[in-house]
């Protein structure tokens, strides 16, 4: 018998103390009592993730003049990390921020590897290292759920799918010695089972912003998409208690700043947030004196709910991801996104501009119902509706997706998709002619982030920003790198000064509160404009 409770007992049981008003230590790493009997033995387990490619979410452009090395830590891995047997030495790579050296490799008993598909080259490069020390590797994330068949000679062990339904599975077999090469889940699990990520496994200081997961799922099933391959189409929910901890252990790690809530469609399941999870997040950051602010993935019809709307703001919810993909109704339809039809779509994304987000959206170019109108018509969108994020991609047919199989039945896949929302290249056969299609994206590209179109998408979404007063981030070293880095970089040595400097100039007598978002664009603007050069 012990006392002692796992970090599942604290996601499912936070009422032991107030985490406020009595002294509460919630640890950021930790396991399942299940697992922790699995292997008494002690290993060292190195978890590696992946490099990037330079690519519209990465920022590797500007990153560093703020001093920063990644946007985001390697969520999933840290999960993992915290659900391994407590007695295991373990030690994360990230090769975001750091170098995978020989040295690291050799010290591991076992390498654990997670990745997307965008990942794919660099995991190539990982194994090959890592078989080279004659080192087992076991592999998971979206890239092998989806793609494992490429990789059953040079993996040991897969596991595929959410780590709650299958991880316990591989570890029982490790500690027996019956091992399987390929470990797949049957169903999408409870993620009440989810506990904390191990965060002491990395460095705060190298990330611009921390994760948390509320929910898993998306109840839409665009044809494009793998999320509903992925993790079904049944949002499932942690609850408040789970979701309160998890703020709590990022607090008590000592993050203060952005968190990304990193659900599929953080609206999925609209009456659960509503009723519990938003009022339990608001009253938190009440107690914490607001901590954090959060952005996160949304589908359209958020709209329709104005009550959920409001709780968002309350929370501190400042930035949405939305879906667009086109302003064309027959392409909207065509890829099952019947949420976006016969919606003012400008409209909508003002109305939640005037609410008090920042509206960042996605859009596609390439479907079978676009016609050469559609460069034009995505470029008046963008510019009218005042989204200053817009990441246009070339349609790209994702393995296991309802677009994959039927582009396969016709006989129109070319092959296998890169995972990059900027790569110039198409997997399959498009009806509009090819180097049209091209092209034209690359016109759309070069128009948005060109200094005049960008600055003037700036100026169009302050004008319809409202956001809520909010106490004052506090002022360090981050802002002091941002300031000088945009009036040095956007203001003197790139083109496109005088938009920059009409666009500060007016948010300095008409918006002098936008001053700080005037400068963070700038230093983003700088990033997309690299990426975009052909």
């Amino acid at each position: 018998m012990t006392n002692s409770k796992t970090n599942v007992d604290k996601a499912l049981d936070c009422e032991t103390a107030d985490p406020i008003t009595d002294e509460v230590k919630i640890k950021s790493g930790g396991v399942t009592a299940e697992i922790n009997k699995i292997d008494k033995s002690d290993k060292k387990v190195l978890l590696v993730y992946p490099q990037y490619p330079n690519s519209f979410w990465s920022f590797k452009n500007t990153l560093r003049l703020i001093g920063k090395r990644a946007a985001y830590p390697p969520f999933g891995l840290l999960t993992v990390a915290a659900m391994l047997p407590s007695q295991w030495e373990k030690k994360l790579i990230d090769m975001n921020v750091d170098r995978l050296k020989d040295e690291d490799i050799a010290w591991a008993d076992i390498v654990f590897i997670s990745a997307m598909i965008v990942q794919k080259e660099s995991v190539g490069e990982v194994i090959k290292k890592v078989k080279n020390l004659s080192k087992p590797i076991v592999a998971g994330g979206p890239l092998f759920t989806t793609g494992w068949e490429e990789f059953t000679e040079d993996v040991d062990y897969l596991v595929l799918g959410e780590a709650e339904e299958n991880l316990y599975e591989f570890l029982s077999d490790l500690n027996s010695g019956k091992t399987k090469n390929i470990y797949e889940v049957k169903n999408f699990p409870d993620i009440r089972k989810s506990i904390i990520p191990e965060w002491d496994l990395i460095n705060k200081k190298y990330y611009n912003s921390m994760c948390l997961q509320i929910s898993r799922g998306c109840p839409f099933n665009c044809e494009f998409c793998d999320i509903v391959r992925l993790n079904g189409r049944l949002p499932r929910v942690k609850t408040k208690k789970q979701v309160i901890n998890e703020l709590e252990a990022l607090y008590q790690w000592g993050w203060r700043g952005g968190v990304f809530f990193v659900d599929d469609n953080f609206i999925g399941n609209k009456v659960e947030l509503e009723k519990e999870i938003l009022p339990a997040i608001i009253d938190w950051q009440k107690k914490r004196h607001q901590p954090f602010l959060f952005n996160t993935q949304v589908s359209i019809d958020l709209i329709d709910k104005p009550e959920l709307i409001s709780l968002m703001v309350k929370a501190g919810i400042t930035t949405l991801f939305i879906g667009i993909e086109s302003p064309d109704n027959k392409s909207l339809e065509e890829c099952n996104k019947f949420q976006n039809k016969n919606r003012d779509l400008v409209s909508v994304i003002k109305k939640l501009q005037n609410a008090g987000f920042e509206v960042q959206g996605g859009f596609i170019v390439g479907f079978d119902n676009d016609k050469p109108s559609i460069f034009q018509n995505q470029i008046e969108f963008i510019q009218k509706s005042g989204i200053v994020t817009a990441m246009v991609g070339l349609l790209n047919a994702l393995p296991k997706t309802k677009l994959y199989q039927r582009l396969k039945d016709t006989g129109r896949l070319v092959n296998e998709s890169s995972g990059s929302n900027t790569a110039i290249d198409l997997n399959f056969k498009p009806k509009m002619d090819k180097n049209t299609l091209i092209e034209g994206y690359k016109n759309i590209m070069k128009t948005i982030y060109s200094p005049k179109d960008y600055y003037q998408r700036v100026k169009t979404f302050l004008k319809e920003f409202k956001p809520p007063i909010r106490k004052t981030p506090n002022f360090g070293i981050y802002h002091i790198k941002a300031l000088f880095s945009s009036l040095w970089l956007s203001g003197v040595r790139y083109e496109g000064q005088r938009y920059y400097w009409a666009l500060l100039l007016w948010s300095l007598f008409r918006r002098p509160s936008a001053i700080p978002y005037v400068i963070g664009s700038s230093i983003m603007g700088i990033h997309f404009s690299k990426l975009y050069t052909w």
